[in-house]
């Protein structure tokens, strides 16, 4: 998954495109007033240390805000990133998206081709051979591809990168930083 980024022609800073809920992986109702949406990396150790960040934003926050997670794997010094993210949208496949994605950065430090089935079976998938034939045949290669060019229109470069409102955050991943930039996006939809 190698990308030439100066193919895309997006305006850097702005999400493109918005969250979709047809297509999008979303936490929360896609009419609520702020959307933060995350470009993320299962291998990442800035993800895997954010994730608990975006649950206490989530938790704050509770019915103003959803949550979109999109795929950005930097390959090149993640090899199971691609894997993962796969292995996210094969677990989506069967309903269970979301438990998946917080098994793999619960399992993140171990992450291998076992771990994936390890992880599939903490989701609670039900069809681990669909699970597993899936992943062999990369059935969802196409649909990470698609976020993580989303992601280069977009001017992802690095993971984790946030979107509030469809406007990059510039500050840092921590919780008081995005809680913050979060309820400022917040007070600026209520006035």
């Amino acid at each position: 998954m190698r990308t030439d980024y100066e193919q895309y022609e997006g305006v850097p800073g702005v999400l493109s495109p918005p969250p979709d809920p047809r297509r999008d992986h979303m936490q929360g109702s896609p009419t609520a007033p702020v959307q933060l949406v995350e470009y993320g990396d299962f291998q990442c150790p800035f993800c895997a240390r954010a994730h608990p960040v975006v649950k206490a934003v989530q938790q704050a926050m509770g019915d103003e805000m959803a949550f979109t997670f999109r795929h950005f794997p930097l390959v090149q010094v993640h090899p199971m990133a691609e894997p993962a993210a796969e292995a996210a949208e094969a677990a989506g496949a069967q309903g269970r998206f979301w438990p998946m994605h917080d098994q793999l950065f619960t399992h993140q430090p171990e992450l291998s081709p076992r771990t994936l089935l390890v992880c599939a079976t903490a989701a609670g998938l039900e069809d681990l051979d669909r699970f597993a034939a899936e992943l062999a045949e990369r059935r969802y290669a196409v649909r990470v591809l698609d976020d993580f060019e989303s992601g280069v229109r977009s001017g992802v470069q690095g993971t984790p990168t946030f979107f509030v409102n469809g406007i990059r955050h510039e500050g840092a991943a921590d919780a008081a930083s995005l809680l913050g930039a979060v309820q400022a996006a917040a007070l600026r939809v209520a006035h």
